[in-house]
């Protein structure tokens, strides 16, 4: 026989490490053609942080995306960055990044004014262009003003930005602080099918919301949800490093015993957005990347006790345990 059962499970997560002390710090120049070389430690691993990063320095100066290059290839000559762990690339980093584009923001502008004879108030960046924001008619392009720093002024347009969480004083008398920078919430929902006959668990959707503070890349966003989704499903059903634990006399060696979900297994997968923004972060951002493999499988473990009312307490859910469940249930 064949039950359905569906589960919830909701988590948070803390944006860096607890506690602080894990800079980030950026830097940002303007090139003889107006684009943009953005100087950073935070490595890609998939998550996409050279695209977000892009994004934060060119709507900071009026770019396109495509007219900023990333530059994140060596930690010898790039700025000091902590590292690309504990979800905090797009919220620090971010930061620092947005910090040095409004430094040469701010260059750029002082210098555009002398030649409009304005105040820097009065000057906007549009594509590529700064122009006086009541009359934009006239305006000077930002590779000319590149080109006045460099030849005329033996000076180049740059920023820097840099962000490290404040330390916060804890209460010596009930030990309260404040150890985050910021964290995200979200939750699961799960549908499951379980055959108890042969114990095996099918997920047939998967429905995640996440706050993520600000998504500075929407689509972005969803994939890592969906990643994450998927990994926690593998978890849940599947995923074992030592199956025969506290013996040691099997373990995997390679994906060929080491099972992990395919499309087949996967069902629906939903992700939601919501934004709460961060009061820690220029943009509102918090980080998400680890969290969305979090809240899987204590929702399906849920949603196999809603259809079966057999709670499983150590992962992964095998046929197996099912099966022993549903004997002892009896």
């Amino acid at each position: 026989m064949k039950k359905r059962g569906k589960g919830i499970a909701s988590i948070f997560y803390p944006t860096g490490m607890s506690g602080g002390g894990d800079p980030s710090n950026a830097l940002i120049k303007m090139k003889l053609d107006g684009t943009i070389d953005l100087l950073v430690g935070s490595i890609d691993i998939g998550q996409g942080c050279k695209t977000v990063l892009a994004q934060l320095a060119a709507e900071e100066l009026g770019l396109a995306m495509e007219q900023v290059t990333v530059i994140n290839d060596n930690t010898d000559s790039c700025p000091m960055d902590t590292g690309t762990f504990a979800s905090r690339v797009t919220h620090s980093m971010g930061n620092a990044v947005v910090m040095a584009a409004r430094e040469l923001r701010q260059e750029i502008l002082e210098l555009a004014a002398s030649d409009l004879k304005t105040s820097p108030v009065n000057l906007t960046i549009e594509n590529g262009e700064v122009k006086i924001k009541q009359s934009p008619d006239k305006k000077i392009a930002l590779a000319d003003l590149a080109g006045k720093a460099t030849f005329g002024m033996g000076k180049i347009l740059a920023g820097r930005g840099g962000y490290v969480k404040a330390p916060t004083a804890k209460d010596e008398e009930t030990g309260a602080c404040n150890p985050f920078a910021t964290a995200a919430y979200a939750t699961t929902v799960a549908e499951v099918e379980v055959d108890t006959e042969t114990g095996q668990v099918e997920v047939l959707q998967l429905i995640s919301v996440y706050d993520v503070g600000k998504a500075i890349n929407p689509m972005l966003c969803e994939g890592q949800i969906d990643g994450g989704s998927v990994m926690g499903l593998g978890m849940a059903l599947m995923e074992n490093l030592n199956p025969y634990y506290p013996g040691i006399d099997f373990q995997p060696t390679s994906f060929a015993d080491y099972m992990i979900p395919v499309s087949q297994d996967t069902g629906k997968i939903t992700a939601k957005i919501i934004e709460k923004p961060s009061t820690t972060s220029l943009y509102g951002t918090k980080g998400i990347g680890e969290m969305t493999a979090n809240s899987e499988a204590p929702a399906i473990v849920n949603a196999v006790y809603n259809a079966i009312g057999v709670r499983i307490t150590d992962l992964p859910i095998t046929p197996e345990k099912i099966i022993r469940g549903l004997e002892k249930k009896v």
